[in-house]
């Protein structure tokens, strides 16, 4: 079967993009189970009409993504997700992230969205003019019916304009790159853990923890841009972490 591509989606979303997401589709659809060998790259390259490089670069993707796992020599395996984890060698949103949990309940609540001037450690830490207004949201990622992470997201409204709280209950990244047409380049990130606030215990279900993983984002345009600060705040049960480390 040949895969003809939209060619104004095309225009937008490079061709290995296209093929990684039909393929992760086909995966969260259940038409490749957890543990099946995907078709070879060769298969692939009929499939989808496209290049070996093209097709190396779409399944690249899906391990960094969690799809997948390469077994040198056997092929390409589908992952059994049956526990979340952040990964760090790239940019993606929560909703790329655990797309991959296949067979769970994963949900998004945008539980505050409100349009702010910029407090002063955020202008400073962002490099913003004074009374800058920006987009200041919280959502509560829910896990097989329990809330886990809270994401305290600050957006500058003048580059990322028009967003909503509808576009907050799905991908911001999306909407930024698509609908804006934007490049996000590149994040610098921490991570630490740190004493439960009250604003946790009132949006996440925190059982006797005291303590929560927070990821911190500050996330640039390709033009170098600061356009988000992002607190990200984990349950510490329900994660692990992990980079791809290269020499």
């Amino acid at each position: 079967m040949v895969v003809f591509f939209d060619e104004e989606r095309s225009g937008l979303v490079a061709k290995y993009r296209q093929i990684y997401e039909r393929l992760a589709e086909r995966m969260k659809t259940g038409e490749y189970e957890a543990e099946s060998k995907l078709p070879s790259e060769t298969e692939l390259m009929h499939e989808y009409n496209a290049s070996r490089g093209t097709v190396r670069k779409a399944l690249d993707l899906l391990q960094e993504h969690g799809y997948v796992r390469k077994h040198h020599g056997k092929g390409v395996f589908v992952l059994r997700r049956d526990q979340i984890e952040f990964q760090f060698n790239g940019i993606v949103s929560f909703s790329e992230i655990y797309a991959s949990m296949l067979g769970r309940s994963i949900e998004t609540s945008v539980a505050s969205f409100e349009e702010i001037e910029a407090p002063g450690w955020l202008a400073e830490r962002m490099g913003l003019e004074p009374a800058t207004l920006v987009y200041r949201i919280e959502r509560v990622r829910n896990f097989d019916g329990e809330n886990v992470i809270l994401d305290v997201n600050y957006f500058v409204k003048d580059l990322v304009p028009g967003l909503t709280k509808q576009i907050a209950e799905h991908s911001i990244y999306q909407y930024v790159e698509r609908e804006l047409g934007q490049q996000i380049s590149y994040a610098k990130r921490k991570i630490a853990a740190e004493d439960v606030t009250e604003l946790d215990r009132s949006r996440l279900d925190l059982h006797d923890y005291e303590y929560v993983i927070v990821i911190t984002n500050d996330t640039f345009l390709y033009e170098g841009r600061q356009f988000e600060y992002t607190e990200s705040r984990h349950r510490l049960d329900k994660f692990q972490f992990s980079d791809v480390a290269r020499r």
